[in-house]
């Protein structure tokens, strides 16, 4: 089973890749111990603005391409979006855009688990529930979503989520993603 991670953000210090990657580990390390995880950054995927006019002159920039390549690898996908002003960060939307303009089921079928944190006490649940809402129009199956209030009070480096009933939720929710497809169908949020 291979599953990739990335935080929906350009952030190097992304308080979203941060939970991306802890639940990328959690699901490693208690519930399929032989998953192939994989941690994508958003910057290695950095294009000019999207435009029609630019895709017109110049096509549509190869890191599109491995974007969607990187998606395709994987059986699983964990996102966790960084809420800008409600909505996606610009660094994820364009990224979305030129990858669109490929394959406009972007998420291929994959089974998602989407997560959002913040700083706040919503825990970027405005973007969380745009993304989880658009996702099946672009060809994602969410299992589950997840978001988590107060980031640096919540978290911790050393133990992850510091509250055992955010802990048991993030669980269930990986429990979600992994379930097989007829499983999934009947316990989905």
């Amino acid at each position: 089973m291979r599953v990739l991670g990335f935080g929906a953000s350009n952030s190097r210090r992304s308080i979203n890749a941060r939970l991306a990657r802890y639940a990328l580990q959690r699901l490693r390390s208690h519930h399929v111990p032989d998953a192939e995880i994989d941690m994508l950054d958003l910057n290695d995927f950095e294009m000019p603005i999207y435009s029609i006019d630019r895709e017109h002159s110049s096509g549509v920039p190869a890191l599109a391409q491995r974007f969607l390549d990187r998606l395709a690898w994987a059986d699983r996908v964990i996102i966790s979006f960084a809420e800008h002003n409600g909505a996606y960060t610009v660094a994820f939307k364009n990224v979305f855009d030129w990858a669109s303009r490929i394959e406009t089921k972007l998420y291929q079928g994959k089974p998602l688990l989407m997560l959002s944190t913040s700083p706040g006490g919503r825990g970027g649940a405005s973007v969380l529930k745009m993304a989880s809402e658009r996702a099946g129009f672009q060809g994602g199956e969410v299992r589950a979503t997840f978001s988590l209030p107060r980031f640096e009070q919540a978290f911790s480096e050393a133990d992850g989520l510091t509250d055992p009933a955010q802990q048991q939720a993030l669980d269930e929710a990986l429990r979600h993603l992994m379930a097989p497809k007829a499983a999934a169908a009947d316990t989905a949020p």
